[in-house]
């Protein structure tokens, strides 16, 4: 889990590089703990909407998920609106049990675990990373990483 935050983190700087390299300059949108918290309110919130469109709009074109239910990653919108036609007939409803949020210029991750709980009463415990970066004046998720917890609560 380290290695993909520094990841994130590196991928985050070689891209300020860059632009510099470039002679572009570079404008950092500030961001707070509490703003990338929202981002994720916002995307259970389109859940919500049970509309595969809404939840898309989330992410950037160009966005990777590797969703909690799916073997297959999912590289395009068409992909992803197709992961959450299937997702969303399970009326999920999202928690945050714990969570750790980094944030640079015009980037952050939000890495923890959360749970959903589905129409049928069911709950699934899962780990989770949303990488976001400010784009065209908002935030989208760029990554999304979500698996189901390996081991029983209880297997402690």
């Amino acid at each position: 889990m380290r290695m993909i935050i520094a990841a994130a983190l590196v991928l985050g700087a070689v891209q300020v590089q860059s632009a510099a390299a470039a002679g572009e300059t570079v404008t950092c949108t500030p961001v707070s703990e509490e703003q990338v918290a929202k981002l994720f309110d916002r995307w259970n919130g389109s859940l919500a909407t049970l509309s595969p469109d809404e939840v898309a709009k989330n992410y950037s074109e160009d966005s990777v998920l590797l969703a909690t239910l799916s073997n297959k990653p999912r590289l395009t919108q068409e992909e992803r609106i197709d992961y959450f036609k299937h997702f969303l007939a399970n009326e999920p409803k999202g928690h945050i049990d714990s969570r750790d949020i980094k944030t640079g210029c015009n980037w952050a991750v939000d890495t923890g675990t959360y749970t959903f709980a589905m129409k049928d009463g069911s709950k699934v415990p899962a780990r989770y990373t949303y990488t976001y970066e400010f784009k065209d004046g908002n935030w989208l998720i760029t990554s999304h990483h979500s698996s189901m917890m390996p081991e029983k609560a209880a297997a402690h």
